[in-house]
C-alpha cells in the first residue's frame, strides 16, 4: 500500500523493461512493513541532469538507484562521492544529506566483497586479478582495494582503460601494488571475470583456467545464467566461486544502509523476491 507517508526510491534509467529492483525491494518492503517503494523511472539522457535534481526536490524522496545509461553522468551531478565511485568514475546510488547536498556511491564492488566475506574468504593481503576495466570491473577493483588486497593485476582488451583505472587506484590507495598487462591468473588468490564473456554461446573463456590455482577464489559478473562456462570450468578445477547474482543480492543490504533503512540480509531478500 502506497500512502502519503511512503518514501520514494527512484530507479532511474532507460529503458526500464529489464529492471529487477522493484521485484526484489517491493515484496520485501511489503512483507516487513517498511513504508517505502521502488519506482522505475524511464529517463532519457538529455533530461537526466535536470530530472535527478528535480527528484530530490520531492519531500518524500529517500534516494535513487541509478542504472544505464546514467551511472557515469551521475558522478558529475552529485556534490560528494565515495572513493569507490571516484575510482570507478560512476555512481549507482544517490541520497540527499541533511544539508541538502547530494551524495553518490557505487555498490557493485561492495556486493562482490561482501559475498566473498560471507563465504569465509580472507581478502586482506591477497593478490587479485580483475579481467575487465569497465564499470563493473572498476567498481570491483576499487572495493577490493578498500577491503585490503595487497596487489591487483588489471587486464582489459583496451589497455588504456586498464592503465587509467590503475592510475585512479594508486591515487586513492598509494600503498597498493597495481600491475597492468597480461590476464595470467597464475599465483593469484582472487580471479574475477568482469567482462561480458560468457553471455553468448561460444564466447572464449576470460583466462586460462588451467593456470588458476585450485585454492583461488573465482568471481563472475555475468548474470544471464548462474553457472557460466567459466564457472563450470573453475568448479571442475576445484575452486571456490561466486555467481553473478550473488553480487546483486549482496549489494542490496549496502543500499539499505546508505538509504537509512533497517538492516537486512541477502537470504531475506531472496525469500521475498518475485523475479519469476
Amino acid at each position: 500500500m502506497i500512502s502519503g507517508t511512503t518514501k520514494l526510491i527512484g530507479h532511474i534509467g532507460f529503458p526500464t523493461e529489464s529492471f529487477k529492483s522493484p521485484m526484489i525491494y517491493n515484496p520485501y518492503f511489503e512483507r516487513e512493513g517498511i513504508d517505502a517503494v521502488v519506482v522505475p523511472m524511464g529517463c532519457e539522457v538529455p533530461d537526466y541532469p535536470s530530472f535527478l535534481k528535480l527528484f530530490f526536490r520531492l519531500s518524500n524522496a529517500l534516494g535513487t538507484l541509478i542504472t544505464m545509461p546514467h551511472k557515469v553522468t551521475t558522478l558529475s551531478l552529485v556534490d560528494a562521492a565515495s572513493p569507490t565511485a571516484a575510482i570507478a568514475g560512476a555512481c549507482n546510488a544517490v541520497r540527499r544529506r541533511e544539508d541538502g547536498r547530494l551524495e553518490g556511491d557505487l555498490f557493485d564492488g561492495e556486493g562482490f566483497v561482501r559475498g566473498m566475506r560471507r563465504k569465509g574468504r580472507v581478502i586482506e593481503g591477497t593478490h587479485a586479478l580483475v579481467v575487465g576495466a569497465g564499470g563493473v570491473g572498476s567498481a570491483i577493483a576499487a572495493s577490493l582495494a578498500r577491503a585490503g588486497v595487497a596487489r591487483i593485476t588489471l587486464f582489459d582488451s583496451h589497455p588504456e582503460a586498464a592503465r587509467q583505472l590503475a592510475e585512479r587506484l594508486k591515487r586513492h590507495y598509494p600503498a597498493l601494488e597495481v600491475e597492468v598487462g597480461a590476464n595470467d591468473p597464475a599465483g593469484c588468490d582472487i580471479v574475477v571475470n568482469a567482462t561480458p564473456l560468457g553471455m553468448r554461446a561460444g564466447d572464449p573463456l576470460p583466462v586460462e583456467v588451467e593456470r588458476i590455482a585450485p585454492s583461488a577464489f573465482v568471481g563472475e559478473v555475468v548474470m544471464t545464467h548462474e553457472i557460466t562456462p567459466f564457472l563450470a570450468a573453475v568448479r571442475a578445477r576445484g575452486c571456490a566461486f561466486q555467481v553473478g547474482t550473488d553480487m546483486l543480492f549482496e549489494q542490496i543490504p549496502a543500499y539499505f544502509e546508505f538509504f537509512g533503512l533497517p538492516p537486512t540480509t541477502p537470504e531475506a531478500l531472496r525469500a521475498a523476491a518475485q523475479l519469476d
